[in-house]
């Protein structure tokens, strides 16, 4: 005999407490393999794919899509057991795609499944499946199809199947034989009933004096997903970091010439976001009071050992910022390789919740949207963020002579409460003289 057995939200790591579904990847009735991608969710930190650690045939799903869920809601319900032809009914564990057994996932196969139950669509969370579990169709000859239950009619029973629908009404004393169902043959669903506390609710609260003028019509959208993660991580930076800037114009033309002697040799390209980051490492080697944070409880300025380059990268779904780990044991070619690795992820929407947390100290480079200069908000709980703006020609005194070079605004916002003026200063001198003359790095090396 099958058994159904309940798949939860799993515990996405990084402190996540919930996901939003974006796409379900499974239908009910589909039969599904262990370590199966069944639903794409987008937490606060990425998009990823959930896979079930359940072979068998899915009975139920569990949210709509676009809809949030906390993490230990139930996803899915599967059907399991030697009706089931499907491997092993054992779960795997797993939580993520990629981790685990791997095994191939089957080919779906559809079931057919009774019209209440198609009309129905998803199951009660709280109430078990008052129908046997859905089973696979067999290959060669289909299992004849159970005829639907007849449907009372108004003077019997009332035409209700899902306890989720009674329970409903009954706790908004909503008489069911006052409705009409939408469903099958006059059956009536959880929409009906839904549309009909809508109605009540409406009437109850319209108004019995004069009508008030009716509000400007705009849009909202919900600050949720990656755009409220953004939203709350940068309320909280200004609420809890007295952050300041500096800033330093810097001729970058040694820079760029030293870049493109690199490029003419054999080897991999370097970009200019490599090469500022390992300015970036050299100089935090000389102030590490910028690669740390505090401790707010206790007190405490952590003052690090390792770098964790964040980067910003806007994409179609927002601002995101990626880690680059140990990013102070790299070469140019090797940042130059993980930043592109990175920004290819970050545009497909394949990060996962590892490679957007764990930041030590952030390179921003919003020269890329044509312009100079910026005072970024730290990416908290961070001590500083280094913006890099666009490299422009410019009027410049070059040796004594007004001369046209390749100028680049630097700036510096940092955390007051772990350096002060002279420390964040110093730092950005650093920086802006590797960027004039590269060879200032040699002694680094």
């Amino acid at each position: 005999m099958a058994q159904v057995l309940e798949f939860k939200l799993p515990d996405l790591g990084e402190g996540l407490t919930e996901a939003v579904i974006v796409t379900w990847l499974v239908q009910v009735g589909e039969v599904v393999a262990i370590d199966q991608p069944v639903v794409e969710v987008e937490t606060a930190k990425a998009m990823v794919e959930v896979p079930c650690p359940y072979g068998g045939v899915v009975t139920a799903r569990f949210g709509e899509e676009g809809s949030e869920l906390p993490v230990g809601a139930p996803l899915l319900t599967v059907a399991v057991g030697e009706a089931t032809p499907v491997p092993e009914a054992e779960g795997s564990g797993n939580v993520l795609v990629g981790y685990g057994t791997g095994a191939p996932p089957a080919r779906r196969r559809r079931v057919r499944a009774s019209a209440p139950e198609r009309a129905n669509g998803t199951a009660d969370r709280n109430t078990a499946p008052e129908r046997a579990p859905h089973t696979a169709v067999a290959e060669t000859a289909p299992r004849a199809q159970p005829p639907a239950p007849p449907i009372a009619l108004a003077e019997g029973p009332i035409p209700v199947i899902s306890p989720l629908v009674r329970r409903l009404a009954r706790d908004n004393d909503l008489d069911l034989r006052a409705l009409s169902g939408s469903g099958p043959d006059g059956l009536i669903l959880r929409a009906d009933v839904e549309d009909a506390l809508r109605v009540g609710a409406a009437r109850a609260a319209a108004p019995t004096t004069i009508a008030t003028a009716p509000k400007p019509a705009g849009t909202r959208t919900p600050l949720k997903g990656i755009r409220g993660a953004v939203a709350d991580k940068l309320s909280r930076s200004r609420r809890e970091i007295p952050d300041a800037t500096c800033w330093v114009d810097a001729d970058a033309t040694e820079l760029m010439r030293a870049r493109t002697a690199m490029n003419a040799a054999a080897g991999p390209k370097i970009s200019l976001l490599a090469l500022l980051a390992r300015i970036c490492t050299a100089a935090l080697a000389r102030y590490p009071e910028l690669n740390s944070y505090v401790d707010v409880e206790a007190r405490e300025i952590v003052r690090l050992d390792h770098v964790h380059l964040g980067f910003a990268a806007q994409t179609e779904r927002g601002l995101v910022v990626p880690v680059v780990r140990d990013a102070h044991g790299r070469d140019a070619e090797s940042l130059t390789a993980e930043f592109a690795r990175l920004t290819e992820s970050a545009h497909t929407g394949t990060l996962t919740p590892t490679d957007l947390t764990g930041g030590t100290f952030t390179l921003n480079n919003y020269g890329v949207f044509g312009v100079d200069g910026s005072t970024p908000i730290i990416n908290h709980p961070e001590a500083a963020m280094l913006g890099v703006g666009r490299i422009v020609p410019k009027p410049w005194v070059h040796e004594g002579e007004l001369a046209v070079r390749q100028v680049v605004q630097l700036s510096l916002t940092f955390d007051h409460r772990v350096c002060d003026g002279g420390t964040a200063g110093g730092f950005l001198r650093y920086v802006a003289d590797c960027v004039e003359n590269p060879t200032v790095l040699l002694r680094t090396l």
